[in-house]
């Protein structure tokens, strides 16, 4: 939220440049060593913490009339606090005398006032005053709307579904597949990867898979690709050897190589853009390849308790992919 003063010290930048001063004679001593001490053409605040004001008045300027905003001489006021050049400009209308100081006051009252208005006008982005009111949203229009299916999720859960998706912000399963609470365990992980089982690595989603399979009794996992995949199109960029540039990126997303190779033998001469997206759906079957060398899943589907799904959501087309895989890969339906 915003402070009662719209321009915090500790939050504001002022800068200054120096432009050409119409109608003022530069000839004599006076207005020379007046130049360098104040320049008004061009004012611009900028607060660090919510957007951008941006206010840039030019101003013409007489001979013992100069107005709007000050430098002292050499002070560079990139860094200069709002407060200090309130100073700054203080001194200097002590040191120039009534007339200058009675026009500049008033310009400075002009520029806060509109400076303040602005700020009213265009708050910032407030982080948690959104997670707040997205918050009473919910309470209000389900929660409180739903009191048997919230008091049956507080006495536990048996979803049906283990979904593992993308991390990426554009495709929430819950938003896309109307998934309501209860429904789905949900793993989230850039580019929607299962990776093999191993004691000592990956043990979080080790931990989550387990859970899903062993506790809950999930009937279904769904690994769920989409369009537009970052961690896809990384992937396709990796190689098996060579230095990274990442810490943990290109780590993890090589758990797809074995998509990668299938992808380049088959359509090794299409655009890098149908190779990238055939990658997309092919990754998603290695993630179900992958959940198979977990014992207990291996288990669950030889005796038909589990079931493995692989999915592809197209948010540029509005368009969603289903297929099952029992051992190989048949499709179910697509829409």
């Amino acid at each position: 939220m915003m402070s009662t003063s719209p321009f915090p010290t500790s939050q504001m930048k002022l800068r200054t440049t120096i432009g050409p001063l119409q109608g003022v004679h530069l000839a004599s001593a006076p207005n020379r060593k007046i130049l360098q001490e104040a320049s008004f053409l061009n004012y611009r605040s900028r607060p660090f913490c919510s957007g951008h004001l941006v206010r840039q008045p030019s101003v013409s300027l007489s001979h013992g009339n100069l107005i709007t905003h000050v430098l002292k001489e050499g002070e560079n006021m990139a860094t200069a606090s709002y407060d200090a050049a309130v100073e700054g400009l203080k001194k200097l209308l002590s040191e120039k005398g009534e007339e200058l100081q009675a026009v500049a006051a008033a310009k400075i009252e002009q520029i806060t006032a509109e400076l303040k208005a602005e700020a009213i006008e265009k708050p910032g982005f407030d982080a948690a005053e959104r997670l707040k009111t997205g918050f009473i949203t919910f309470k209000q229009e389900k929660y409180l709307k739903n009191p048997k299916l919230y008091g049956e999720l507080a006495k536990g859960q048996s979803p049906k579904y283990m979904i593992v998706a993308c991390s990426d912000s554009r495709v929430c399963p819950s938003h896309v597949l109307d998934i309501q609470p209860g429904e789905a365990f949900v793993v989230r992980n850039v580019a929607n990867m299962i990776p093999p089982f191993d004691k000592t690595k990956q043990t979080g989603f080790g931990a989550a898979i387990e859970y899903a399979v062993l506790h809950l009794k999930v009937e279904n996992i769904v690994v769920i690709g989409h369009s537009c995949c970052g961690g896809i199109k990384g992937l396709m960029g990796c190689t098996d050897h060579g230095e990274h540039t990442t810490d943990f990126i290109e780590t993890w997303v090589k758990l797809g190589l074995p998509a990668k190779a299938k992808v380049i033998a088959a359509a090794g001469g299409a655009s890098a853009e149908d190779q990238i997206k055939k990658l997309e759906k092919e990754a998603v079957n290695t993630s179900l390849v992958n959940a198979l060398t977990y014992p207990f899943v291996k288990e669950g589907l030889l005796n038909k308790t589990l079931a493995l799904k692989g999915g592809y959501y197209d948010f540029v087309n509005g368009s969603f992919e289903l297929w099952k895989l029992d051992i190989g890969v048949s499709p179910t339906f697509a829409v």
